[in-house]
Parts: C-alpha cells; sequence; structure tokens
C-alpha cells in the first residue's frame, strides 16, 4: 500500500513537472520566470543553505534545463529542406542533448553523495593475510625501490603480509627477443630487481610472455599467491603506513564485499597545474571525481576499481577467472562484472597512497586517450546498461562513467558551430537575440551554478571545460578509432618519473595555435558583420559571443601546452619533523621542512656550528613513524643558506641498500595525514562570478605566454636553420 501511495505521489509531481515544463507563455514571461528561478538559486546559494534546501535548489534549475530542452526542440531546428542549415544544426542540438543527459547523469549521482567514512585504524581486530601487488613494466629502480619500501613498512603484522613485484619488464619473451638490445636490456632489468627485491625482502614474480598487458600480469600475480585479499599499487604509488588499518575491516563487516577503494593522491602537478601554476591553490582535476562522483556511486553500491590504492577479495576475483582483460581499462571492466555478480564494493575517502602524473602534455594525452579507449571498449563489450546482474542504480552509475569519454564529439561542435554563421551565414539555431537572452542564457547561468551546487569547492568554474577542450583535439582520433576497431587498441604504459629541463612547446602543440588563429580571424569576422549587416546585429552579437567564450579556452590552452622547464627533478613535500644534522662527528637540532625522493631540506639551529661545505657528507638522523629509536640517513650537502640562528641546508640522499630507501619512503610516504591537509587548504569555492574573472585574467596571461613561446621558437628554428645552411657550406 505503501509503494504504491509512493509511486501515485511522484506519477503526480512528474505530471505537474511535465505541464510546467510545456505551459506555453510569451517571451517576457519565460524571461522573468528565468530571473526568478536564478535569483532563488542564487540566495539558496549566498546562504549556505544545505539539505533539502540544496534539493530545492537543483529542482529549480532542472525545471529550468528541461524547459530549455523542450523550447530547443520544438522551435529552433532549421527547417529538414534546408539541409546546409539542418544537418549541422542538429550536431549541434545532439550535443547540447548530450550535454543535458550528462547533467541529469551526474544529478542522480551526486546530489546527495555518502558522506566521507571515518577512520578505522583503531577497530580493526582481525588481520586476514594481504598479498600486495606492485606491476611494473619499464619504470626506474628507484622509482620501484620507493614504493616496495612503503608497501613492507605499512603497519600491518609481518606474517600476514607479503609484497610482490609483478615484472613484466624482464619476462623470457623480452629476455629472448631477437632484438639484441630489448634482449639485454631485460636481462640486466631482470637481475637488477631480483637484487632489489632480495634486499627489501620482497617477492619477485616475472612470466613467460607478455599477454594481456596488466590483467594478464595480476592475474599471473593471483596463480602465484595465496592470500585473502589483495592490494594493488601502480608501480609510482607509494602507499602510507595506515593504508591496510584503513581499509581491510571492512571486508569482515561484509563478506559480499570485494573492493575498498582509495583515492589517488599526486605528488607532482598535472601537466595543466604545472604550465598554468595552479597546483598548489586549485584543488586538482581529479579531485572532482575522488571528491564527489566516487562517494555518489558509493551511495549506489558502484564505487568501481580504479586500478590502484585498492584491497580486493581473492574469492571475488577467482569468482570471475580473476582480473578482466578484454578491454585496456581492466580496472573498470573487472568492477562491472563483480557488481554485475552480485558483489559490493566500498570506496574510503581518505588519501592513502602517494603517486606521480605525467609530467608533459604529450604523456598526460597518451594517458587520456587509453583511458578513453578503454571505456568506449566497457561500453562496446559490456554495455553497462543492459549488463545482467546489475541494479538500475548500478547501470546509470556505469554508463554515466563510460559515456563521459564521448565528450570530444560534442566539445569539437561547440568550438565550430558559431564559425558556420560567422564564415558561411549559415543559421543552425533558429533563435532571436531576445529569445537566446530568455532561454540559453538562463540555461547556460543555471547550468552554471548546478555545476557549482554540485562540485563548488572540488572543481572550480571553466576548468572542466578547459580540461575537456585540451584533450579533445587529440582524444577524439583515438576515440573514432577505437568505435572503427574496438579491437584494435593496446596497453601502454604512462611515462612517470619524467622532467622538463627546457622551457619549450609541447610537441602535440601545433593544432591548438590553429585553432586560436581561426578564432581570431572569426572575432574580425564578427566586428565587421556586426557594422556591415545591422539588421542582423543581435544574431551577429550573440554568436560572435559564442566565439569570444571559445577564444578564451583556446587562448588558455596555449599556455597548457607551452611547457616550463623545472630546476628540480622530483615535486617538494612540506613538513614538520623534529630531526638531528650531524656532520664531522657534530651533532645540531634541525627540523625537516621539506622533503622529495631524492633529497630533503633542513633548518639547522646552528649555534656553536662549523660553517658547512656544499658536497660534505652529512647525516640526518631521524625517528621512524613506526616509533622505532632513531635512525640515520647518509646524505651530500646541496645547497646551504645562513638566516640568523638558522641554517637551511638542502641535501641529496646517498642510499646505500635497502634500509636506505626504507627510510626515504617514511620520510616521504609514511604519512597519510600530511596528504589531506594538501588537499584540504586548497579546497574552497570561489563561486561563480569570481572565479570566471579569475579565468579570464588567467587565459589572457597564458594567451601571451604561449604567443611568447611560439614566436621564441619560430626565432630559434630559423637561427638553427642558418648555422645548418652555414655549416654546409
Amino acid at each position: 500500500m505503501h509503494t504504491a501511495r509512493s509511486i501515485l505521489i511522484w506519477a503526480v509531481i512528474a505530471l505537474c513537472g511535465i505541464v510546467l515544463i510545456t505551459l506555453p507563455v510569451n517571451l517576457q514571461t519565460q524571461l522573468i520566470a528565468s530571473t526568478v528561478v536564478v535569483t532563488l538559486m542564487a540566495i539558496i546559494k549566498i546562504l549556505k543553505r544545505q539539505g533539502t534546501w540544496r534539493l530545492v535548489a537543483l529542482a529549480f534549475g532542472t525545471a529550468i534545463v528541461l524547459r530549455y530542452v523542450y523550447w530547443r526542440t520544438s522551435y529552433t531546428l532549421p527547417p529538414v529542406n534546408q539541409l546546409e542549415n539542418f544537418i549541422p544544426g542538429l550536431l549541434l542540438y545532439l550535443a547540447e542533448m548530450y550535454n543535458v543527459a550528462m547533467l541529469m547523469l551526474s544529478l542522480f549521482i551526486v546530489a546527495t553523495p555518502l558522506p566521507s567514512r571515518t577512520t578505522r585504524t583503531s577497530e580493526t581486530k582481525h588481520f586476514p593475510s594481504v598479498d600486495v601487488f606492485v606491476p611494473s613494466y619499464n619504470e626506474d629502480t628507484n622509482l620501484l625501490a620507493n614504493t616496495l619500501a612503503s608497501a613492507k613498512a605499512m603497519d600491518y603484522p609481518a606474517d600476514k603480509l607479503r609484497v610482490w613485484l609483478l615484472d613484466d619488464g624482464g619476462t623470457l619473451q623480452k629476455r629472448n627477443s631477437t632484438k639484441i638490445l630489448e634482449s639485454q636490456a631485460a636481462i640486466a632489468r631482470h637481475d637488477e630487481l631480483k637484487r632489489l627485491c632480495a634486499d627489501l625482502d620482497v617477492e619477485y614474480l616475472t612470466r613467460d610472455r607478455n599477454e594481456h598487458a596488466k590483467a594478464g600480469n595480476l592475474n599471473n600475480g593471483l596463480e602465484h599467491s595465496s592470500g585473502e585479499l589483495i592490494a594493488v599499487f601502480d608501480a609510482d604509488h607509494a602507499p602510507a603506513r595506515d593504508f591496510l588499518r584503513e581499509t581491510v575491516g571492512y571486508f569482515e563487516d561484509d563478506p559480499k564485499l570485494f573492493l575498498v577503494q582509495t583515492p589517488h593522491f599526486f605528488i607532482n602537478p598535472d601537466p595543466l597545474e604545472r604550465n598554468l601554476r595552479t597546483f598548489d591553490s586549485m584543488p586538482s582535476e581529479n579531485e572532482m571525481f575522488y571528491g564527489i562522483i566516487q562517494r555518489g556511486l558509493d551511495k549506489w553500491n558502484a564505487a568501481f576499481f580504479c586500478g590502484s590504492a585498492a584491497v580486493l577479495s581473492r574469492n571475488a576475483l577467482q569468482s570471475q577467472n580473476g582480473f578482466s582483460g578484454i578491454s585496456i581499462t581492466e580496472d573498470c571492466e573487472t568492477a562491472l562484472a563483480l557488481h554485475g555478480a552480485g558483489w559490493n564494493s566500498i570506496y574510503v575517502d581518505k588519501p592513502l597512497i602517494a603517486g606521480l602524473q605525467p609530467a608533459t602534455f604529450a604523456s598526460f594525452i597518451g594517458q587520456r586517450s587509453r583511458w578513453a579507449q578503454g571505456m568506449m571498449q566497457i561500453l562496446r563489450f559490456r554495455f553497462p546498461l543492459l549488463k545482467r546482474g546489475l541494479t538500475l542504480p548500478q547501470r546509470l552509475c556505469y554508463m554515466s562513467s563510460t559515456l563521459f569519454w564521448l565528450f570530444p564529439f560534442p566539445r569539437v561542435i561547440f568550438l565550430f558551430a558559431p564559425l558556420f554563421y560567422l564564415f558561411f551565414d549559415l543559421e543552425i539555431f533558429t533563435a532571436s537575440g531576445s529569445e537566446f537572452l530568455a532561454y540559453t542564457l538562463a540555461y547556460m547561468l543555471v547550468n552554471l551554478m548546478m555545476q557549482n551546487y554540485l562540485y563548488g569547492s572540488f572543481r572550480w568554474p571553466w576548468i572542466s571545460e578547459l580540461y575537456e577542450y585540451v584533450q579533445t583535439v587529440h582524444l577524439l582520433p583515438a576515440v573514432v578509432s577505437v568505435m572503427l576497431n574496438p579491437r584494435k587498441p593496446t596497453f601502454k604504459v604512462t611515462a612517470k618519473d619524467e622532467s622538463i629541463a627546457v622551457s619549450r612547446l609541447s610537441e602535440i602543440s601545433r593544432p591548438f595555435f590553429v585553432i586560436f588563429a581561426v578564432q581570431i580571424i572569426a572575432l574580425a569576422v564578427t566586428i565587421y558583420r556586426i557594422y556591415a549587416e545591422p539588421y542582423k546585429a543581435d544574431v551577429t552579437l550573440v554568436v560572435g559571443g559564442w566565439n569570444i567564450i571559445n577564444l578564451v579556452l583556446s587562448g588558455c590552452a596555449l599556455g597548457v601546452v607551452s611547457e616550463r622547464g623545472e630546476r628540480a627533478s622530483s615535486r617538494r613535500v612540506r613538513v614538520d619533523r623534529r630531526s638531528e644534522f650531524g656532520i664531522d662527528g657534530r651533532w645540531n637540532s634541525a627540523s625537516i621542512e621539506d622533503v622529495s625522493v631524492h633529497g630533503a631540506r633542513l633548518n639547522v639551529f646552528n649555534k656553536d656550528m662549523e660553517p658547512v661545505k656544499i658536497g660534505s657528507e652529512a647525516i640526518i638522523r631521524f625517528q621512524p613513524y613506526s616509533g622505532a629509536d632513531m635512525v640515520t640517513l647518509s646524505v651530500v650537502v646541496r645547497n646551504v643558506e645562513q638566516m640568523g640562528d638558522i641554517t637551511a641546508i638542502g641535501c641529496q640522499y646517498v642510499p646505500r641498500g635497502a634500509a636506505d630507501h626504507r627510510l626515504i619512503a617514511d620520510l616521504v610516504f609514511a604519512n597519510s595525514d600530511q596528504w589531506t591537509k594538501f588537499q584540504q587548504a586548497r579546497r574552497r569555492n570561489p563561486g561563480i562570478i569570481r572565479g570566471t574573472f579569475w579565468f579570464l585574467s588567467m587565459s589572457l596571461y597564458q594567451t601571451s605566454r604561449g604567443l611568447i613561446y611560439l614566436f621564441r621558437g619560430v626565432g630559434s628554428d630559423r637561427t638553427q636553420q642558418r648555422q645548418d645552411a652555414k655549416a654546409r657550406s
């Protein structure tokens, strides 16, 4: 009876909504209604109302969006008999409807996400056996040493923990390769990593052939291990000491649990953050996913495996014959299969690992191309909407996660749509300037406000659009290719731990300058047409304004593809840790101010201290987070700065064995609280107005920086050509 009453109530509400959305009103009434809704949403936001009021604001916004959809569908499409207008007009309409559909899915997922779970380190009583898998392909030995040492140092009973390096770079296939250089490199890597694992008391495992990429490597690990749980860390993802304490307890609570996923936190900026210099002041791009979306997915039991920083149940994996490997995104595919089989997942919203992001724009695009192609393969081969065993909310959640990667198509259409009118006088959107104001502008404002309601402190205005634009240029061909040949993509390891010594343009930057030039021409055409065709001025102003928005995005992208050189080879992390600094047998009190995987900076109390020479060997003494006795780490002094009673000393580690790698891991990765504090410090909501002005100012600066890089590069190329010609003569 209660269910029938609920269905009746929702049916009445839906009917009233349809009537309101389709109610014919004049332009003035629509404009007033839009203004009232925008004002009410703004008031609720300014008063910082949450709970029911937040849902009320989102409901108002949804009504405006759906009202726009009805108007857009009923009145704005060009006539079918004008194919030159209708075809591009229909493509633009479909692009907008895609965006509306993704907005509706986002509302379903994150309107009321689950709150972050409380810590449970002290509650862990049962300690199941855990195998830790660190799959590797071509990563540097020092990087692997830090990750393996961190995994080995996790706070967990030693007899219940086994750490495995799963090496796909030293397989028998590679060691026996007919290409002599490849063969010798594989043999050297195999021997070096075996010694490293022996020093760190870690299991080394390789296999005969490189089959099924990462999924095959992980499945080989499953066959040779026996732990009840499997923790997976990418080669550059070093776990904190409390990782297992924060995660394994959930498996005791739910025997049908297959996954506990944690966020991916990165100690270095991605290329956009590095080149725009926003890493320390603005939330990273992935924080919207790990801070909001995964909590929303978790509400519907749809949080999925992200390839690393996770713990999985061996029983669950074996029930589905291990990790899935049809697509090149084995993580999401594996989660989809297990959710479909009735297993559950949990998301713990606390950064418990620290990893590395691609440093160059080209590597960043390579990584995103793999993600996009893998998700398209899942959409093609597993089609979540019809996946047997999933609940309806799970189907919608997985559809949202896969359909998102179609964004290059609408983004390209939005980029070029204004040019159809400005260059070719095609009318692909049948509306006057006043209708645009009443419907389209209101829809755009409400859309921005709803995004701010949903993601606020995790994603600033226009940042999503920028990320999508800079990816679209190169992702569109990748997505098209996988649609045409879904079995073609192969797994490619993302380059990590890169550095850029000299400022330069990215090797894949040229399309962005071409697009920017075309939009500058379109701006000039806009100005000309306003004066030459005053009877069309309202429409020309609207379309020209649209082109200016695109111009702001493409101008900012010029800064994104202008790679800044970096002096430091690794990112430094702020810490505040008491220590002692020893040199020539004398010890002074000190504090460690920042650390990286290569060195540390100390403030040393210099009373009665002899001057420290650059190049001198020294020792840092500190207490590890395990609570053990004080330990020492050898360093070389690289720079010295006197500051009154304090001497600031920059040091480079001199690791001489496994014990030193453990100490470096303790200095940099052991304390997960420092990652949480860093994230919280940059999570603030600038609001739509202030955020928009901030983005405009950044775009102007980055446009000029990109053009300077371009002209500097052209000048250096010409100089080099003259020198080459002179040398030949």
